[in-house]
């Protein structure tokens, strides 16, 4: 169901994350947010991040907006994405490093590079009991990044099965990882309900195994047949919820994690198997490949197509008439009432500084105006390109720009 982008046109977004404000110093480290609450000075750094977030988002222009993460603790390489879940629902115990035989197979690198750094650092709760919801606190959050934004807030979550990879069982109550999984994907799958509830209608399952798994084991596999189920099982009963499935090739730390990125083997998954509204592509930063399996599909698509039109691992601030070109380029496989503009990945996870992130995200929103109006469609207002709103004038200049104002 669209609820969000049912009547926008080359709507504007980012994927998730967000850097933090350099004041926003704390983190929950595993209490319930009610308990982090009550301590005024996390009460109001809280509240006030997630008012910078918005803000920074609307101000750049965006139509769809984002929470920024800023739920996750700030730790190494954005652990905390996956670790959040993991430190509040039963069944989990302790941190331990996850042994290299039981290591995904695309996650083993070499001592003296930076993945090495992050996967030796990283450490995981064992699974020790059976696995039980408990609250996540993801109503709240929602409640207190909606009440600050005039726009929607899609409200993002790391899918169980990505979790997955790195839980090794302890305990005779399972046999199988899949079952493991499945547990995990149930207490996502009553979060996401109680968000619903709360009153969201727009929400992301972000990094569904499926493409990894396509590529190593096909897309055939009776593993990834399960990954598909147990993924339909985590948003089974949200039929009035817009649902995007995002999928990514890493961000920790802003690396990528594998050399296979391609779409080829799981874009009938994603299209076809897992129910969804939107796919969300990492696009820009693999040079747009795979746009041309879009072709066949160009006017049968069952669900919107995001692309990533700017790379969360670049640190060059994208200028809108490069990302108007990364749209006219998608424009020829995807019709404009199908596709959505965003960025690969977040900005967050030990990635970019504020301010690139903000002229990344701005970029976004006046290239989708660019070419908006090369399609004879309205636009969106983008406060950061308005000259009377620019912070520092030269004496002069504002006033030539409102009469002749920079080509785009």
């Amino acid at each position: 169901m669209f609820t969000a982008t049912a009547n926008l046109t080359l709507p504007s977004t980012v994927t998730g994350s967000w850097p933090r404000p350099r004041w926003f110093d704390v983190s929950m480290w595993g209490r319930p947010l009610d308990s982090c609450m009550l301590d005024v000075r996390f009460r109001e750094k809280f509240q006030d991040a997630m008012a910078v977030v918005i803000s920074d988002q609307e101000r750049a222009g965006l139509d769809l907006l984002t929470h920024g993460d800023f739920h996750c603790d700030e730790d190494m390489a954005g652990r905390a994405w996956h670790h959040y879940p993991l430190q509040r629902w039963a069944g989990f115990e302790g941190d331990h490093l996850q042994p290299e035989e039981t290591t995904a197979p695309w996650l083993h690198y070499p001592p003296g590079t930076l993945l090495n750094e992050i996967y030796t650092a990283w450490r995981w709760p064992h699974v020790v009991d059976k696995i039980e919801h408990r609250p996540l606190d993801y109503p709240k959050i929602w409640r207190i990044a909606q009440g600050k934004a005039s726009k929607p807030v899609r409200f993002g979550t790391c899918c169980s099965q990505v979790m997955g990879l790195f839980l090794d069982i302890h305990t005779p109550k399972y046999t199988d990882k899949r079952q493991v999984i499945w547990d995990m994907a149930e207490a996502m799958n009553t979060e996401l309900r109680a968000l619903r509830d709360a009153g969201c209608r727009l929400m992301q399952i972000e990094e569904p195994t499926l493409h990894f798994m396509a590529n190593t084991f096909g897309k055939d596999a009776e593993s990834v047949k399960f990954m598909v189920d147990a993924f339909n099982r985590e948003v089974e009963g949200l039929d009035d919820v817009e649902i995007w499935i995002h999928t990514c090739w890493g961000n920790p730390n802003m690396q990528r994690v594998m050399e296979d990125t391609s779409y080829a083997q799981s874009i009938e998954l994603y299209l076809e198997a897992c129910r969804g509204d939107v796919w969300t592509l990492e696009m820009k930063d693999r040079n747009q490949r795979d746009l041309e399996l879009f072709e066949p599909l160009k006017h049968d698509l069952k669900k919107k197509i995001c692309i990533g039109a700017v790379s969360h691992r670049s640190l060059q601030a994208d200028r809108p008439e490069d990302v108007a070109g990364e749209i006219r380029k998608a424009l020829k496989y995807i019709p404009p009432e199908r596709l959505i503009v965003s960025s690969d990945c977040g900005f967050g996870r030990q990635g970019c500084n504020r301010e690139i992130a903000f002229y990344k995200a701005s970029a976004i929103a006046q290239g989708c105006n660019i070419v908006r109006r090369e399609l004879g469609l309205p636009v969106t207002r983008v406060p950061a390109a308005d000259p009377v709103l620019q912070v520092d004038v030269i004496p002069g200049r504002s006033i030539l720009w409102q009469s002749h104002p920079p080509k785009e």
